[in-house]
This record gives structure tokens, C-alpha cells and sequence, in this order.
């Protein structure tokens, strides 16, 4: 583990591709100390290396952890001690999907999904909240997505999981009201990074129409956290989708979300 200095930390999950690698290039970029996760120890190594040769005068640390591991944030928190420092920033981006129904799609999947998506950011910020409080000053970030507001075949599992980051952003958001802690949460839309592929969902018609770049989804949630926002949905078509959903009755909105979330050409 590499010494850091008085300049501050954050901590960033989920960074080797995507959104999240672009995290840490906004805030070297922005003088930021990086504690870097992921489970992928040798793409972890190659962008600790980039980064460390790009910004030399900041410290970067990893920490190789599967965040679906029960124990997850308890490790990554043990390992955050032993370097020394703590953390100013903390982005939970990790996250993923499977497209298949809850029939189909294996227990220890769900389980899975369920951990890193929900309850493993929520152990983060328990353990790093405190010693935000005690400094009066911090930010987390949260990655919801536009499934948070709504539902959708093949991908029940992870849109309740969304819906529970959304609202427990929104709820610690107020709780740390007036503390000098700020909470926001990033709800994209398609965004063009591996967690398509990953997930089977490069077929459905969602992921072919108004896909967003990676680096400007993290870019706008970047922007949203340093200015306090506590919620802020990415492209004017997500925008769309969302703010027009109260006004939509169910079974428009649940034919439109079936379209969207089947394979191109059915």
C-alpha cells in the first residue's frame, strides 16, 4: 500500500471500465488521492499504473475485492485503515445485471446482484459515514439508473435493487442534512460500457436507442455530487422517460417498458 498525503481521498468501486474508470480520472484530474476496487486484480493493476504515470504527484492505492462477497465492505474498510487515511469521497458504481426471468436466472445470481447492487453500498456507507460526520465534510455518490422508477420484464431483480438505491440516497440524503455530508445518486439510461454485454441486454431495443457515452454519464454525475444535487438522471431522453412516467397509465407504461426490453426484430 502506497503512503498518502494532506491531499484528499476518494474511494471508487466498480473501476475498470466504464463509468467507473472514468470516476478516477475526474478526480486525479481534480487533485484526488484514489483508493481504486475491483475484483480484477491485473485490470486493476494496469490502471493504477496508467494513473500513477499520468498524475504523479498522487497516490493511488487498490484494492482487489469481489464485491459480492457478504463481507465485502467490511474488508475494503479494514483495508482503507491499514493505508492510513480517510475518505472524503466515496462512489459506489459497481453494479450489474443478468437478462432473464427470476424463473430461469440462478439463486446464487441473484444473490449476487442483490449484494452488489444494494447491500454492499449500503455497508460502505455505513462504515465510512461516521468519519465523514466527525469532519463535517463528505460526498457519496450512488449508481441508480432509470430503472429505479420503473419496471421491467427480464430484469426484475435488478430494477428493485435500483429502486432501493434511489430511495435509500434519497432518505440518507436527508438524514445528513445540514452536517457538511452531501448524498447523490446517477440515474442513467443505456450507457455504453461492458455492463451490456455482461448482462445479454446489447439485443434489446433499450440499448440501441439514445445510448450515452461513459464519460459523459460520469461526467454529469460527477458535476451533480461537487454541486450537491441530490439526484440527477443523465440524457434528455432518460429525462424524458422518467418525468413522464407519473403521467402515463400502468399499462402504457409497462407495454412501453416490454418493447424496450425485448430483443430487436420480436
Amino acid at each position: 500500500m502506497e503512503a498518502m498525503n494532506g491531499t484528499k481521498t476518494a474511494l471508487i468501486t466498480g473501476v475498470t471500465s466504464g463509468m467507473g474508470r472514468e470516476f478516477t480520472y475526474l478526480l486525479a484530474r481534480d487533485g484526488y488521492n484514489l483508493i481504486l476496487v475491483a475484483r480484477d486484480a491485473a485490470k486493476l493493476s494496469v490502471l493504477e499504473t496508467e494513473l500513477k504515470e499520468q498524475y504523479p504527484g498522487l497516490a493511488v492505492n487498490s484494492i482487489v475485492q469481489d464485491l459480492a462477497e457478504p463481507e465485502a465492505a467490511g474488508m475494503i474498510y479494514r483495508a482503507v485503515e491499514d493505508i492510513g487515511v480517510s475518505v472524503d469521497i466515496l462512489i459506489s458504481n459497481a453494479g450489474f445485471n443478468v437478462y432473464g426471468s427470476v424463473e430461469q436466472t440462478s439463486m446464487e445470481v441473484q444473490n449476487a446482484l442483490i449484494q452488489v447492487n444494494a447491500i454492499t453500498p449500503t455497508m460502505l456507507a455505513k462504515l465510512f459515514l461516521p468519519g465523514m460526520l466527525a469532519k463535517k465534510a463528505g460526498k457519496l455518490l450512488f449508481l441508480g439508473s432509470t430503472a429505479s422508477y420503473c419496471a421491467a420484464t427480464y430484469s426484475a431483480v435488478y430494477c428493485a435493487s435500483k429502486a432501493y438505491v434511489l430511495r435509500f440516497s434519497e432518505s440518507l440524503s436527508m438524514e445528513v442534512r445540514d452536517t457538511g455530508v452531501t448524498v447523490t445518486c446517477l440515474c442513467p439510461g443505456a450507457t455504453r460500457t461492458e455492463f451490456a454485454a455482461k448482462a445479454n441486454l446489447k439485443k434489446t431495443r433499450l440499448f440501441n436507442i439514445a445510448v450515452m457515452d461513459a464519460k459523459k454519464v460520469a461526467q454529469i454525475g460527477y458535476q451533480a455530487l461537487i454541486h450537491k444535487r441530490p439526484v440527477v438522471i443523465s440524457g434528455w431522453f432518460n429525462k424524458l422517460l422518467v418525468k413522464s412516467m407519473p403521467f402515463t397509465p400502468r399499462c402504457i407504461a409497462d407495454a412501453m417498458s416490454c418493447y424496450l426490453m425485448a430483443e430487436r426484430g420480436r
